[in-house]
């Protein structure tokens, strides 16, 4: 679930999201981007969110498709994740060899590229889920 809040800011403190703890005490959730003043936070389903600061009031949020694509153009562990993506790609193919698959009739060669390169993009977009985007 992603939950959408304004952070309370003042001389003093940031107050942000209280975030749920799991079994050893380790914070569950991720603060995924902020957006015009609004922080967007994903809680994983299985966690409760806590009861918050007095200053804050997060939000659930419906994920439409325009917000999630602003969420991820703003949000930096989607940036990582999309780095990642090409980072294993070009472990195996450099510049040139996506521009000669491009050229290639299909063939084997080109096949296994293309396998190789689905398969970057569906840890990615694992990797994505896990944050709700």
């Amino acid at each position: 679930m992603i939950y959408a809040y304004q952070k309370h800011i003042d001389n003093v403190r940031t107050v942000e999201i209280a975030l749920p703890e799991g079994d050893s005490h380790q914070r569950l959730g991720t603060e995924l981007a902020t957006i015009d003043g609004t922080t967007y936070v994903y809680i994983p389903d299985s966690a409760a969110l806590p009861l918050q600061p007095p200053e804050i009031s997060p939000q659930a949020v419906v994920l439409s498709d325009d917000l999630a694509t602003s969420i991820k153009a703003h949000s930096p562990h989607i940036r990582l994740i999309n780095q990642r993506i090409v980072e294993l790609i070009r472990q195996r193919y450099n510049i040139d060899d996506e521009i000669k698959m491009q050229r290639l009739a299909p063939s084997d060669e080109s096949k296994a590229y293309n396998t190789y390169v689905e398969e970057c993009r569906n840890w990615g977009r694992m990797e994505k889920s896990k944050l709700g985007v």
